[in-house]
């Protein structure tokens, strides 16, 4: 059959990703506790496309993506990225994999158990020259006390939910959990998904005895990154989904070079 895709393009334009995007699929992926977690990815995958080519073959990123079923871990992200240049023809690779992971969550004074959902990343790159870049993202929910709401007000002050995503780049491997227990200490309080009116009594007595910024919380992270040997570059960014204010709060920090996704 003729092969459209391999047929030369005349426009001489070369492309810097293509591939396929957001595929739904099954994974495992490490788990501190569990050794291992089943989960659901979105996977994203792209390699750069020479200009004499019209077009690259889709149905092989899926076809070699299913060779390393079920594993698709952090681990594992460089040998895919190879073998996706070496797969398709190419220079450079680039796979992203978002999924939720699931964390057993103690509630503070009854000790009520629920589960707990993070959203999670893998983000990998290879250039011509071989070079591997990896990049992991968690996004932790967390609630806030306002410092100048408690200090402005006779009783009371306004708190809300809100989210850090932290990437990290790292010189050994790093667990999803660390990452997660980083960012929810330096929260005014965590988030729980089961309280009981013990519970309740004490994370709002927590966080009102506690107060953050979204400043305070980008600044807290970043210290305690800064003293991590093990952490070579990150980017921390907090968003306060305000519960007096028609907008969202936000502040970021990042460290060195952005990574190119």
């Amino acid at each position: 059959m003729k092969d459209i895709q391999n047929q030369f393009d005349h426009r001489n334009i070369p492309i810097d990703k293509v591939g396929i995007k957001n595929l739904k699929y099954p994974i495992t992926v490490l788990d501190r506790k569990n050794n291992f977690q089943h989960t659901v990815a979105s996977i994203s995958m792209y390699v750069d496309l020479p200009h004499n080519y019209k077009g690259t073959h889709m149905s092989r990123f899926v076809e070699m993506l299913h060779l390393f079923r079920p594993e698709v871990s952090l681990k594992k992200i460089s040998v895919i990225l190879e073998e996706m240049k070496e797969y398709l023809n190419a220079a450079s690779s680039n796979i992203e994999v978002t999924f939720p992971y699931f964390i057993e969550k103690k509630s503070p004074i009854s000790k009520s158990l629920g589960l707990m959902d993070y959203v999670c990343s893998f983000l990998g790159s290879s250039d011509p020259d071989g070079k591997i870049d990896l990049v992991s993202v968690v996004v932790v929910p967390i609630s806030s006390v306002c410092p100048c709401s408690k200090e402005i007000s006779d009783a009371g002050a306004h708190n809300q939910r809100g989210q850090v995503m932290l990437s990290t780049r790292f010189k050994k491997f790093i667990w999803i959990e660390d990452m997660i227990e980083l960012v929810e200490g330096t929260a005014s309080c965590e988030v729980y998904s089961v309280l009981k009116r013990m519970d309740e009594k004490h994370v709002t007595e927590k966080g009102y005895n506690n107060p953050k910024f979204v400043e305070d919380i980008v600044r807290d992270v970043a210290d305690k990154l800064k003293q991590d040997s093990n952490i070579t570059w990150f980017s921390v960014s907090a968003e306060n989904f305000e519960s007096i204010h028609n907008h969202s709060a936000y502040a970021s920090i990042t460290s060195g070079k952005k990574p190119n996704f």
